[in-house]
């Protein structure tokens, strides 16, 4: 287990252990499937990037619970994982 998701701070950034879960999951399946991580790492462990990128706050869960990325849509995000480039199109968010 990864010792980040031990933390409380994880959870409660992301609104319960329920949201963080279906966040993970959501990512996994987007990262298992060709998109491209949102920070630089070069850990190859898919778990370990989905963490960071939620510690950095580059993805979270909308109000209708789609994974979002700070800046991108998530048709954005979803055209740019099938073109295979995500990284380095991020802007500020709004929220």
């Amino acid at each position: 287990m990864h010792d980040d998701l031990k933390e409380e701070g994880i959870v409660n950034k992301i609104g319960g252990r329920f949201k963080l879960s279906t966040l993970i999951q959501k990512r996994l399946i987007m990262l298992n499937t060709g998109a491209k991580p949102l920070v630089e790492t070069r850990n190859s462990d898919k778990m370990a990037i989905v963490i960071q990128e939620i510690l950095q706050d580059k993805i979270y869960l909308d109000s209708s619970n789609e994974v979002q990325s700070r800046g991108l849509s998530a048709q954005d995000m979803a055209r740019r994982a099938m073109m295979g480039d995500v990284s380095g199109h991020l802007s500020s968010s709004d929220d």
